[in-house]
């Protein structure tokens, strides 16, 4: 299952702000800061947390819109 992600890094509190279901977007405001990829390691984390299924980012890792990947178990 893909879909898009729309990430405000450097926010107050990591947390999902909205879903458009019409684009399948999810909208996030992340704690950390985009640097070295810590915003990117703490969306993952984060959505592993959300979902409890392994996720990765398909394409997008130096922008604001991402793609992320649910992995499905076998």
């Amino acid at each position: 299952v893909k879909f898009f992600v729309v990430v405000k890094p450097g926010k107050k509190e990591s947390r999902i702000v909205s879903y458009d279901q019409i684009t399948n977007t999810y909208a996030l405001e992340l704690h950390a800061r985009p640097l070295e990829g810590e915003a990117n390691r703490e969306l993952i984390k984060f959505l592993k947390q959300h979902f409890k299924k392994d996720v990765r980012i398909v394409s997008g890792f130096r922008s604001k819109k991402k793609i992320i990947e649910i992995l499905c178990q076998r």
